[in-house]
């Protein structure tokens, strides 16, 4: 049980935001859709944008991966070639590409033709992942938790929202020992990671985000909300390995500085 506790969950609610809030309520949490009143410790289950406004006064230490994790991961592991780079510097690229940034949601995350064909609006400087293209026929979403599957779910098959729990799936197996290999690739120690396989039949990581913000699908909704936790709760529980992974005052590549919102 976590009691004297706030789950803060501001603005609309989706069906995962219902669910963590009944899953925290069943577990004694305060759960409030507004900062007001007395609270004891504060978690966090919302926005980056309204976490960056909020965050620093709730004393929050919000986890989440580097910009750079997947692109210094080896190809192993990714099974196709990706890139950090700036959205300046991918503008000049030739040939097809998947593009996307790594937090923010500054500009859809797609293929495109050419690096002419990206959008002109966001700052040159933002900084982008630039991989190659590859088909995944199945993908799963993980809620890892000190580098252990705490929950998953498939969440897409050849593209499709197509969901159910990673236990019922015939691939559970694959899915878990490839998530075995994950461990010392530089995560906090609560995050949500993105993995499918190929339809060349190569198991390979899609991304790694932020498990304060993701979307659980058909994951169990218990071992969800640990992650949650961990990744969403206050800057005075983090401990002293996940402290660069905190939100804000971290540095990110490119000269881009230190930012606060996705």
């Amino acid at each position: 049980m976590v009691t004297d506790s706030v789950f803060l969950v501001p603005g609309p609610r989706g069906s995962t935001a219902e669910l963590l809030c009944a899953e925290a309520a069943r577990r004694g949490m305060d759960v409030r859709g507004a900062v007001g009143g007395p609270r004891g410790e504060v978690y966090w289950r919302g926005g980056p944008e309204a976490a960056g406004r909020v965050g620093a006064g709730l004393g929050l230490g919000l986890l989440e991966p580097r910009d750079d994790w997947l692109a210094r991961l080896p190809e192993r592991l990714t099974a196709r070639r990706v890139r950090l780079t700036t959205l300046g510097a991918a503008r000049g690229s030739a040939g097809p590409a998947f593009v996307k940034p790594p937090r923010e949601k500054s500009f859809p995350a797609a293929v495109y033709p050419d690096g002419s064909h990206l959008p002109p609006g966001p700052d040159a400087r933002t900084p982008v992942l630039v991989s190659e293209v590859v088909e995944f026929a199945a993908e799963y979403r993980l809620f890892l938790l000190d580098g252990e599957i705490a929950a998953a779910s498939r969440y897409a098959v050849y593209g499709r929202l197509d969901c159910a729990p990673l236990d019922t799936d015939p691939r559970s197996g694959e899915v878990r020992r490839f998530a075995a290999d994950l461990g010392g690739t530089g995560l906090p120690s609560g995050v949500v990671v993105d993995v499918g396989l190929t339809t060349g039949g190569r198991w390979a990581v899609v991304e790694a985000n932020m498990a304060w913000y993701a979307n659980c699908y058909a994951a169990p909704i218990a071992g969800v909300l640990d992650v949650v936790l961990r990744s969403g709760g206050p800057q005075a529980r983090v401990a002293g390995p996940d402290l660069p992974f905190v939100r804000d005052g971290r540095e990110t590549t490119e000269g881009s500085g230190t930012r606060s919102g996705r």
